[in-house]
C-alpha cells in the first residue's frame, strides 16, 4: 500500500520552495524596512542573506544528525519523537546562534533586540509556514497515485 502514495514532484517541490521564499520576502521585507527605518534594498539584502543561510546550514546541520544518527545505530527516518523534538530544537537554536552576530551587525541592534527581533521573525515564520502549506495544498493538491497493476 506505501509504494501507491502520491507524493508531490521535484518540479512540484522546487515551485513549492521558491514560491515560499517569493512570499515571505514579499511580507518580511517591506515590514522589517518600515519597523527598523531602513531602505527595502538593506532589509531585503538581508533576508535574502538569511534565507541561503538557513537553507546552507540545513544541509550540513542535517548531515551532521545523520551522521550522528548512523554512528549510534539509528536510521535517521525512525527517530523516536524525543529525537525529532531534539533534532528540531538544536536545529532552530543554530539558526538563532548563526542569526544574532547578522542582526547585531547588519541592523545595529543590542543582543537583546536581536534576540527579540529573531524570536519575532521565527514565531512568524513557523505560523506562516502553516498558512503557506495549507494553501498551497488547497491550491496544488498531489495527483492520486496510480492504481496498482495499471
Amino acid at each position: 500500500m506505501a509504494g501507491n502514495v502520491a507524493m508531490r514532484t521535484a518540479k512540484d517541490r522546487l515551485r513549492y520552495t521558491i514560491s515560499f521564499e517569493i512570499f515571505l520576502m514579499a511580507i518580511l521585507v517591506p515590514v522589517g524596512a518600515a519597523f527598523f527605518d531602513k531602505p527595502l534594498s538593506d532589509i531585503g539584502l538581508l533576508g535574502a542573506f538569511l534565507s541561503v543561510k538557513a537553507m546552507l546550514l540545513n544541509l550540513l546541520y542535517n548531515w551532521i544528525f545523520d551522521k550522528a544518527d548512523a554512528k549510534a545505530g539509528r536510521v535517521s527516518s525512525d527517530r523516536s519523537t524525543l529525537g525529532r523534538l531534539l533534532h528540531a530544537t538544536g536545529f532552530e537554536a543554530t539558526l538563532l546562534i548563526t542569526s544574532l552576530p547578522v542582526y547585531i551587525w547588519w541592523l545595529g541592534l543590542s543582543l537583546w533586540q536581536a534576540l527579540a527581533t529573531d524570536l519575532t521573525v521565527t514565531s512568524f515564520v513557523v505560523l506562516y509556514t502553516y498558512g503557506f502549506t495549507l494553501a498551497y495544498d488547497r491550491l496544488f493538491p498531489v495527483a492520486a497515485a496510480p492504481a496498482s497493476g495499471s
